[in-house]
């Protein structure tokens, strides 16, 4: 009889023992299936391909710049095609009316083309004076578009010197390519190290080998606000301020440095600049320029005027009339004088009309007969 108390005793403590591993078996499972369902509701956010039938472009004026952009904006508007476009300008107070009336006019003539909205500038009040400012006045702005722009998933930020030759929807579409943990695209600074800027003068982290270039990008605002994009902004500025030269683009490679996962890139054919052209060729663009970029003024110079002659087509464009005639046409000309053809960006013309005359037969009209 004194070896039944003992038995007793194990026997309740080995019972006892499968009824905790019971309970915790059920509290792992219940935990695993909680953590699939959030993983799967954060996959199907995170993965959603952006609405392929609205496109929304964001653009950032200030000062000088107005004109500018107006151009771009035209320039998607002639390239939109079918897809609708919806146009976000964040601006200066005192520019706002200007940007809405002309908006406006561009609207009741090509009826139903795009929808859009002007807004006004938006910084963190901490150090706010030098976001306004940094590198050009408001080119911050960028950074802090998930943050602004909280109704919309995804845009394409493009700086106002760029403009569409190709179908706005060719570079759109770059976000069904994106993988799973990317949150933006970006084309290359460079495709030759020997003339890289980053490489050789750069005193701060940067992504790859040659950077990345900010002037055409892609956004998923929603992946961006899941990252905790704004989070990162100040920190890198306090700490790299110091070092950066190009300002928001700096931070922008600074933060992909870190993080190279999160971005895709495209090919140097959606942001084609002077410096694929002016010494030697370096951007292979095989089916053609789709966006050019004329940075550092090379839109309002004649440096390198195929550059300025198609800014100043597309500025004298009116929207509603044929496009073939009034820019295709008189772009093939100009590009076959000696004034151009001797310039070293001259000497690959046929790459910038490509996609133009591929796009736009001679007489087609762009615009539907019940808003002419």
């Amino acid at each position: 009889m004194r070896f039944k108390k003992p038995i007793v005793y194990i026997f309740s403590v080995f019972i006892l023992f499968l009824i905790l591993m019971y309970i915790k078996n059920r509290h792992i499972d219940s935990n695993a299936e909680t953590t699939r369902n959030l993983q799967v509701a954060v996959s199907n956010t995170s993965n959603a391909v952006p609405n392929q039938n609205e496109i929304v472009i964001v653009v950032v004026s200030c000062g000088m710049r107005q004109q500018e952009t107006l151009n771009l904006l035209k320039s998607a508007i002639i390239f939109g095609l079918e897809h609708r476009l919806r146009f976000v300008v964040i601006t200066e107070d005192n520019l706002m009316a200007g940007f809405r009336e002309k908006l406006e006019d561009w609207s009741n003539i090509v009826k139903n083309k795009f929808t859009y909205e002007v807004l006004p500038l938006t910084f963190p009040k901490e150090n706010e004076g030098e976001w306004r400012n940094l590198f050009k006045p408001c080119a911050a702005q960028r950074l802090f578009l998930p943050a602004i722009l909280t109704d919309i998933d995804s845009v394409l930020y493009l700086d106002t010197d760029t403009l569409f030759i190709s179908p706005v929807h060719d570079v759109w579409k770059f976000f069904q390519e994106f993988n799973s943990s990317q949150i933006a695209a970006l084309s290359p600074e460079h495709e030759d190290e020997n003339v890289g800027w980053y490489n050789r003068f750069s005193r701060h982290p940067y992504y790859g080998k040659l950077g990345v270039n900010s002037g055409v990008m892609l956004m998923n605002l929603t992946r961006m606000r899941e990252f905790k994009w704004n989070l990162y902004m100040l920190p890198l500025y306090k700490e790299y301020k110091l070092k950066i030269t190009w300002g928001d683009q700096d931070l922008i490679n600074i933060l992909f440095a870190y993080y190279p996962d999160k971005l895709h890139i495209f090919e140097c054919q959606f942001n084609y600049r002077p410096d694929h052209c002016m010494y030697m060729s370096v951007c292979d663009a095989p089916h053609g320029i789709q966006i050019v970029h004329g940075n550092r003024g090379y839109f309002h110079s004649e440096k390198q005027p195929v550059f300025s002659t198609i800014y100043r087509l597309i500025e004298e464009y009116q929207l509603g009339t044929d496009i073939y005639r009034n820019i295709v046409a008189p772009l093939e000309s100009a590009f076959a004088s000696e004034d151009i053809r001797h310039t070293s960006c001259g000497k690959i013309t046929d790459k910038f009309l490509k996609i133009l005359k591929q796009t736009f037969q001679e007489n087609t009209l762009y615009y539907d007969e019940d808003s002419s």
